[in-house]
């Protein structure tokens, strides 16, 4: 049975959480728990339990850089409701956040995260603390191309500001001297208004980034499934908990390297998505995670030996082959395309000879279940 703890307040489990973090030393931790249960106010007690202050009370020191809905707060629109032309982004400057950053050429590091996502420009005015973004331009008097300000939607408004925050968290893996005071990251659902793909996407990117660095630990919460999912997957290594509120305490339940929520919840998307059509590269990505899982599971070294065989094709290459393909490379993640309807078949036909011959609480797949009975 999971081992699970009772806390009778916020800060005493942000106390256990670092306890555990260092006892364990461990790289990441991951947290899912469901909306009102208390995340964001857990990385707020988090963070203050690593600063230090003085006999005034004014902070001295501190060691985490958080991103939580007070991040997102840190920016506000700028309609122009005078003119209804100059919309920009507003940053509080008067944030710790913020300090330093106009000698560290932000744009060219935020710019390659950002373009993953989206396809409009954007210009940092340091002075008035502002940002622009455009996707047009128009000439003016001397022929010279100028951007035509735009307001953008509000997921892509969430994409700016987690890609800035992921090049502020880089200067602070790398060392850099305005954030070497920085030893914890806590993020906690930075994909508000964010579809599947991006989803996807920006769960990929960043547990690559906490793979390829040793310098600080991390400490990721999310409410959002398939988000989860992603980081559980490409994290194998990290600490997994669920968070959920028992009366008035708190209770973090340790998963283990198997938590059972997440691994049905993907095989729920990738059935809703097999059943709908909308099916997408990174599907197959999925896939082939639940399979190596399974494989595991089962005692196999490999995730060919949980393939049906078809009669024609005994050693079961084709359908692997599929798998391999189309759940590698950082196009199948960064860049989601529509599967071809030959793909989408086989594909189905892959999730529904794995699902039968590896059976699975049919209550949870109810279509399923009421296409078997009218069969």
């Amino acid at each position: 049975m999971a081992d699970s703890r009772n806390f009778p307040t916020l800060e005493a489990l942000a106390a256990h959480l670092r306890e555990e973090i260092e006892a364990k030393n461990k790289k990441a931790t991951l947290i899912f728990a469901h909306n009102g249960t208390g995340k964001t106010r857990l990385s707020m007690e988090f963070k203050e339990l690593g600063k230090e202050r003085d006999e005034d009370g004014e902070v001295t020191a501190r060691d985490t850089l958080y991103f939580n809905a007070f991040t997102e707060d840190l920016f506000s629109w700028d309609n122009d409701l005078e003119n209804d032309r100059e919309r920009v982004l507003r940053m509080n400057t008067d944030s710790a956040f913020f300090e330093g950053l106009a000698e560290l050429e932000m744009e060219n590091r935020i710019r390659p995260l950002l373009h993953r996502h989206c396809d409009f420009k954007f210009q940092i005015d340091y002075g008035a603390g502002t940002v622009m973004f455009w996707r047009e331009t128009e000439k003016d008097a001397d022929g010279n191309d100028v951007p035509l300000p735009i307001k953008v939607s509000r997921g892509e408004e969430n994409l700016f500001i987690w890609c800035f925050f992921l090049a502020v968290a880089q200067l602070a893996m790398d060392g850099q001297e305005a954030y070497d005071w920085v030893q914890y990251l806590f993020i906690d659902d930075p994909i508000s208004s964010l579809d599947e793909n991006n989803a996807i996407a920006v769960a990929a990117h960043l547990a690559r980034m906490l793979k390829d660095q040793d310098r600080l630990k991390a400490v990721v919460s999310s409410h959002h499934t398939l988000f989860f999912n992603v980081l559980c997957n490409e994290l194998s290594r990290a600490q997994k908990y669920y968070l959920s509120r028992e009366g008035q305490a708190w209770q973090l339940r340790d998963t283990g390297q198997t938590p059972r929520f997440y691994h049905v919840a993907m095989l729920k998307e990738l059935h809703a998505a097999a059943q709908s059509g909308q099916l997408y590269t990174y599907h197959f990505t999925i896939l082939r995670s639940i399979m190596e899982k399974t494989a595991t599971f089962h005692g196999y070294n490999h995730v060919g030996d949980v393939m049906k065989r078809d009669p024609d094709d005994e050693d079961g290459t084709l359908h692997f082959r599929y798998v391999q393909l189309l759940s590698h490379g950082g196009y199948s993640l960064f860049e989601p395309a529509e599967m071809m309807e030959e793909n989408k078949q086989i594909f189905r036909k892959i999730l529904t000879n794995f699902m039968n011959d590896y059976r699975f609480n049919p209550e949870l797949f109810p279509e399923a279940k009421a296409q078997e009975t009218a069969a």
